[in-house]
């Protein structure tokens, strides 16, 4: 494993995508906030939720770096092409398996079944995170392989 390739280009992937899925939100492609939902998994405070939210999603970005870096090694190649495909299919499972089982995970989503509590008052994601707009998959599959590209392309393989 190339620790510091990792360190480094997990790090800067973690920004790019957390830019372009900041920049889908801001201009008007997707309501969906992944840092705001991690943060407020943890607090009920909105603007605490999106510094610690941005904290988790950083940290969370570097660990689902370490998988990249996993599969490049056990496939013997890196490359942006490779790591745009494992973004793909990290976006694919996140917006279809995940999103679905999020409301039962936090603590202030409400769910499909049941709607807004005086606790629960965040908007459940829905198959695909569609409830937050119709251009969410779009933003999080291109964030998502952007992520990949750039960690892919930069990662070396150590000899």
């Amino acid at each position: 494993m190339n620790w510091g390739g990792w360190a480094l280009w997990g790090f800067a992937a973690t920004l790019v995508l957390t830019t372009l899925l900041s920049a889908g939100q801001g201009m008007g492609l997707t309501r969906m906030s992944i840092p705001y939902m991690l943060g407020t998994m943890v607090t009920s405070d909105r603007d605490r939720a999106k510094t610690l939210g941005f904290g988790m999603h950083l940290v969370s970005g570097w660990l689902f770096a370490l998988v990249y870096a996993a599969a490049f090694q056990s496939w013997g190649a890196a490359g942006w092409r490779r790591g745009a495909m494992i973004g793909l299919v990290q976006a694919s499972f996140g917006l279809s398996a995940g999103m679905r089982f999020l409301p039962g995970l936090h603590p202030r989503m409400a769910s499909e079944q049941q709607g807004p509590t005086a606790v629960r008052v965040l908007e459940p994601p829905g198959f695909l995170a569609m409830n937050y707009g119709r251009l969410t998959p779009l933003v999080a599959v291109l964030a998502h392989m952007a992520y990949g590209a750039i960690f892919g392309a930069f990662y070396i393989l150590p000899r």
